[in-house]
């Protein structure tokens, strides 16, 4: 055999083991926040009581952080012994590696909704991570020692929301950027190595509520987009605000920004629905001009999805619908089936996660109807309410429930 079949073997054999792996979901919403997995190759309806369970995790402790996934690992956070953590666990079987302190315990605003929200980003041989009371932790994936950290409201003039700063850091580039809200500058960002402050957002100066901070490229320039209660903003890298326009949300705003194009869609829950906005340039100056503002998708924090040219999600009063991005169109509601909750994209299909039965669905991506190819009932449920969202990636579909972590297999036979 010559050195050039036996490269080429090598390579294909990677190139299989990288394939039947699957892809890594190393943040919130996955690899570009926008609550899509890039796994093929899955079920396309289940068994009857659900998908393969392979194997679940216990010990995570209280919260509504969901997970990332990395390689060999899972990390997540989770409050237990009067402390927020984070951990990290194998990939095979959801051994807890090791736990490393996040911070404060406790349940901030009414309710008793104890816990840390925040999922953890992961970004090369760092972890970053923020806890309900305002810690900002960077840490090394291999054993969870502390690189550095700061404190959102010490540090930065920051005014914790009602219930806790719940954000999942962005990580772009040498830096990363979230947003502690407040009169010294809504958003900062960060370097990733050492915690200094790169900059500070002094022109936008809106209180944090609870939404995560999406990159992208609009009209041609490269920008951070996050939503509040007051407004819809577009900040440069460098931490101009190229962009902003009023928008008022009510008691809490939570869902992540969806940006396509030039389009930049909002939604929040409380009866105040959905704006779709078009970014523009001209020069150097910047417009937001509204294109619609529809009550067809108020979403209270189970996520809005795009998929092609429609948006998918759960709607207060309506149930899960379909909506037509560019017009604000309904095309389907299903109010009975599932329930209220979270939802992610795979291979055609969305995963439905109820808040309050434990039901989970499968249905396709499509604007013609609600069409259901599966549906379980997942074990261990029970209250408060199951918050974390789902996440599927390496072919498996992992459910987060309190101090449970459950892992279904959902690769095709």
């Amino acid at each position: 055999m010559t050195r050039t079949n036996r490269v080429m073997i090598g390579f294909v054999v990677l190139l299989i083991a990288a394939t039947c792996l699957g892809a890594d979901w190393p943040q919130w919403r996955g690899p570009n926040r926008d609550g899509c997995s890039t796994e093929t190759g899955l079920l396309e309806s289940w068994p009857e009581g659900g998908p393969e369970l392979l194997w679940r995790a216990t010990g995570l402790g209280e919260g509504y952080s969901t997970i990332a996934v990395v390689g060999d690992r899972i990390y997540t956070t989770g409050e237990k012994d009067r402390m927020s953590y984070v951990h990290a666990l194998a990939l095979d079987g959801g051994k807890v590696l090791w736990s490393t302190k996040l911070g404060k315990a406790g349940a901030p605003g009414w309710g008793g909704f104890t816990g840390p929200r925040g999922t953890p980003t992961v970004d090369g041989d760092l972890l970053y991570v923020m806890g309900q009371y305002g810690e900002l932790l960077c840490l090394k994936t291999g054993d969870g020692a502390t690189v550095w950290e700061k404190h959102l409201t010490d540090d930065f003039g920051g005014k914790r929301p009602s219930w806790g700063y719940s954000e999942s850091i962005l990580v772009d580039g040498d830096q990363i950027v979230c947003t502690p809200g407040g009169k010294k500058g809504a958003i900062v960002a960060l370097n990733k190595k050492t915690g200094a402050l790169v900059w500070q957002t002094k022109e936008f100066t809106d209180p944090a509520h609870y939404s995560s901070i999406v990159c992208a490229t609009i009209a041609g320039a490269k920008q951070y987009v996050q939503l509040t209660a007051a407004s819809v903003v577009g900040v440069s890298p460098d931490g101009a605000v190229l962009w902003r326009v009023p928008r008022k949300g009510k008691t809490a705003v939570i869902p992540t920004p969806v940006v396509q194009g030039d389009m930049v869609y909002v939604t929040s829950g409380y009866g105040v629905g959905c704006n779709l906005f078009e970014i523009s340039r001209t020069g150097g100056k910047f417009e937001a001009k509204q294109v619609y503002a529809e009550r067809s998708m108020a979403n209270h924090h189970g996520g809005a999805v795009r998929v092609g040219d429609y948006v998918y999600g759960y709607c207060d009063g309506k149930g899960w619908v379909c909506q037509e991005l560019a017009t604000g169109e309904l095309k389907w509601a299903q109010k009975r089936e599932v329930g209220k909750g979270s939802l992610v994209y795979a291979d055609g299909y969305f995963v439905l996660r109820s808040e309050t039965k434990g039901t989970v669905g499968l249905i396709r991506a499509t604007p013609e109807s609600y069409q259901e190819t599966g549906r379980f009932i997942q074990p261990g449920f029970g209250k408060p309410k199951t918050w974390p969202h789902p996440v599927i990636a390496h072919k498996k579909l992992y459910l987060r429930d309190q101090d449970l972590l459950l892992c279904y297999d959902v690769a095709a036979r």
